[in-house]
């Protein structure tokens, strides 16, 4: 397993994290606690010494299935990160009761890396309203929590805004080949670089998307970069995935949420070779080219300007396209559409067809016909 130093913590850290978010679900749809725990205690007596999971994970389920899987002598080997989840906030008094509770779901007395969870425009200014960083910065000084950061989800110029607002020793970010453009991206980490902040980067994998059910004109690039000797013909694409992540400067670790004894093997296995860090000018060429193939796959050219929001009926149409142009461009694999269902709350099935959007949009896209396809798409 390799290992890194982030700057504000005396502990090396294995590259590899594990984020607990996507647990093995029993018939009744809740989290399979021994088997949770069992993958949790697998991957420490693997390498894997950061935990990241979050207020909401699994209703709860997440943090207490942690806590019983770091009984046992097993906490002193973790670091455990967990996430305030700010948009549940409505008021200052609210804060540490969210937070009590996330003491006593994991059962511990200190929790080392304590985030503000995916910061998004809507919930910035709250943050700065109800004094969030005092709260934060007094439960460090108590020595409750160790080291403060943030996950992001909004765009660059807002993640620029936050990084310069507070002293943070860490962010989190989403990051893939694929997305080097989107959110925060590849210049996010180099502005939190140049400020040298550890980054932490989410979605290495794009939720499997770029790992399970390949299509196979991507799986062509793959093939043909391994018949040219670019790669090593037994490369999967997860593995070309992780890589191009771990080669980027500024990396400090990567979450993968593995929820199967076959997901940590491999990546543990990726995680501990040498060369897990460096890619060739011909490899990223390959990466690239991979893209431009996903790219190609996008079945409705949305640029997630915003323009068609808000939404009277409050679809949220720029998350309901992304969600369906994923769906198209990554061969219909389920986990697409369990996380529209479970993670999105403004569905197409809201829309009443008003076509207010459709006057907005400067694409000229048929957002009415589109919610159409979603709910098509989409429908349990």
């Amino acid at each position: 397993m390799q290992y890194r130093k982030f700057k504000s913590v005396d502990k090396e850290i294995s590259l590899l994290g594990l984020g607990v978010m996507r647990l093995p679900r029993l018939e009744n749809g809740k989290a399979d606690e021994k088997t949770g725990i069992d993958l949790i205690r697998y991957a420490v007596d693997h390498g894997v010494n950061y935990i990241d999971t979050g207020y909401t994970y699994h209703g709860g389920d997440s943090e207490r299935i942690i806590g019983k899987a770091l009984k046992d002598g097993y906490r002193e080997k973790v670091l455990v990160a967990d996430k305030l989840p700010i948009w549940l906030v409505e008021k200052e008094e609210d804060i540490l009761p969210i937070i009590d509770e996330q003491f006593k779901r994991l059962d511990v007395d200190h929790i080392d890396m304590y985030l503000i969870h995916n910061i998004v425009p809507e919930v910035w200014e709250p943050i700065k309203k109800f004094n969030v960083f005092r709260h934060l910065q007094k439960l460090k000084e108590e020595g409750r929590i160790g080291h403060i950061g943030f996950s992001f989800h909004g765009d660059y110029d807002l993640f620029t805004e936050v990084i310069d607002e507070y002293p943070w020793e860490y962010c989190q970010i989403q990051l893939n080949y694929l997305d080097k453009n989107i959110q925060a991206g590849l210049k996010g980490l180099a502005y939190a670089r140049e400020r040298d902040i550890d980054v932490i980067i989410m979605e290495p994998l794009k939720g499997g998307r770029l790992s399970d059910k390949v299509p196979p004109s991507v799986q062509a690039i793959w093939d043909r970069a391994a018949a040219e000797g670019i790669a090593p013909p037994e490369r999967t694409p997860a593995q070309w995935a992780f890589k191009w992540v771990a080669s980027q400067p500024g990396v400090s670790l990567i979450l993968s949420g593995m929820n199967s004894f076959a997901q940590l093997d491999e990546n543990i296995k990726i995680f501990s070779e040498d060369d897990m860090n460096k890619m060739s000018e011909a490899e990223y060429a390959v990466c690239d080219e991979a893209a431009d193939e996903y790219d190609r796959k996008i079945k409705y050219q949305c640029t997630k300007c915003g323009y068609c929001m808000p939404c009277p009926q409050e679809v949220e149409i720029p998350d309901v396209i992304r969600y369906l142009n994923n769906w198209y461009a990554f061969d219909k694999i389920p986990s697409t559409k369990i996380e529209y269902l479970e993670w999105l709350d403004g569905h197409a099935s809201k829309c009443i067809h008003c076509r207010a959007c459709e006057e907005k949009c400067p694409q000229r896209l048929a957002i009415s016909d589109i919610m159409t396809d979603a709910i098509e798409q989409f429908s349990k």
